[in-house]
């Protein structure tokens, strides 16, 4: 347990909402949450279902018709054909990750990840007695793992990589040719690769294909909380090589029986064209809102190299305003009235010349938060 970390940004969330409470306004932009709710025909799924359904324990694997949904939509978004088989529902993505590395992960084992990332996922190898060994990476790869640093990084511990597309907290991708590069190497010697795809409907420029189009032997994780606005919902899905399919089952059967079956029946909705058509439209206000955020703070001094190219981060340089970024984070709550998350939440890489904002408020809501700061920081 000393191993495991607190999520520091909640105690930035844990002062903004007292300051809500006492009457002042919090622009928030530390969480990491769509101000969407789910849409109509979504929750009225779930009603419709309740009202039809004792809402008992469902299959561990998910609901069949829940899992043949989700292989027709690899099948019409992506054009890749998994097979039912190959999709098990999870008790949201965490659940996702916590089956495949409770499959993939011995005691002693190491798995490599990129710093920054996102923190539960070096908490997740943690938990099966594994360590996850954080490769420091910047701008000059994208923040993301290549090849050259995955055979550089390579040790004799080493059982796989786990990667995210597009990150969290940087917002960047990584292509399908160097993904692809990764894969074959990792796989020659006998390694694992868990792709994190979280927010990979949640992508503004050419659309990317899936891990799951490039190989049939990759773990992929995803999630209805982000593009599907489900974020309470607690539901998410892994595509895993068939082989593992019993392993992950009888995990699943003990960790948590089986996801809500509520959301699961609200999540056949979430995948209908209906649906698909309100959150299109809500990822192209996304990219408004990034394409509003991005050049406002490189305006306003901060430090943003690269343009996210997915998810709704901005991963921005501080040190012009501060060497300290969990103090500038304090002040820039206490005094503007804006609630930034730290770097420290992401690793241990220079995470005290980093914060991380998140455009999952309205525009107007942003450009208010950029005023603030223009007031506290531009003097």
């Amino acid at each position: 347990m000393a191993d495991i970390e607190p999520f520091h940004v909640m105690e930035i969330q844990r002062r903004a909402f007292e300051m809500d409470a006492a009457g002042r306004h919090v622009v928030h932009m530390e969480i990491g949450q769509p101000d969407f709710a789910a849409p109509a025909p979504v929750i009225e799924a779930a009603i419709a279902a309740m009202r039809r359904e004792p809402m008992g324990y469902a299959p561990s694997l998910g609901l069949p018709a829940l899992r043949a949904a989700i292989a027709r939509f690899y099948a019409e978004r992506y054009g890749v054909e998994i097979g039912m088989e190959r999709v098990l529902v999870t008790a949201g993505a965490s659940g996702a990750f916590l089956i495949a590395l409770g499959a993939l992960v011995d005691p002693g084992d190491e798995v490599l990840m990129p710093d920054p990332c996102y923190p539960c996922n070096r908490h997740f190898v943690r938990l099966f007695g594994g360590e996850a060994r954080c490769i420091p990476v910047d701008e000059r790869s994208g923040y993301q793992l290549t090849r050259a640093e995955i055979e550089r990084g390579w040790g004799a511990r080493t059982r796989g990589v786990l990667l995210a597309s597009p990150s969290n907290p940087t917002g960047t991708i990584i292509g399908a040719p160097e993904l692809s590069a990764i894969m074959d190497w990792v796989h020659a010697r006998g390694g694992f690769v868990l792709v994190d795809e979280i927010y990979h409907e949640l992508v503004y420029g050419d659309p990317q294909p899936s891990a799951a189009a490039l190989s049939d032997d990759v773990f992929v994780v995803n999630s209805f909380s982000k593009y599907f606005n489900m974020t309470g919902w607690r539901l998410g899905w892994i595509v895993a090589p068939a082989r593992y399919g019993r392993a992950l089952e009888r995990l699943a059967q003990n960790l948590y029986i089986c996801a809500s079956v509520p959301a699961q029946h609200a999540a056949i909705a979430a995948l209908a064209p209906a649906a698909l058509a309100i959150f299109e439209e809500r990822r192209r206000e996304f990219q408004r809102r990034r394409d509003f955020l991005v050049p406002a703070l490189r305006e306003l001094g901060f430090r943003v190299p690269l343009t996210p190219e997915g998810a709704f981060y901005v991963y921005a340089g501080c040190e012009a305003f501060d060497e300290d970024s969990h103090a500038l984070a304090l002040r820039l709550l206490e005094r503007a009235g804006v609630a930034i998350t730290p770097g420290i939440d992401f690793g241990v890489h220079r995470p005290e010349h980093h914060v991380r904002f998140a455009y999952t408020r309205a525009l107007e809501e942003l450009r208010e938060g950029v005023e603030r700061m223009r007031a506290e920081l531009v003097r």
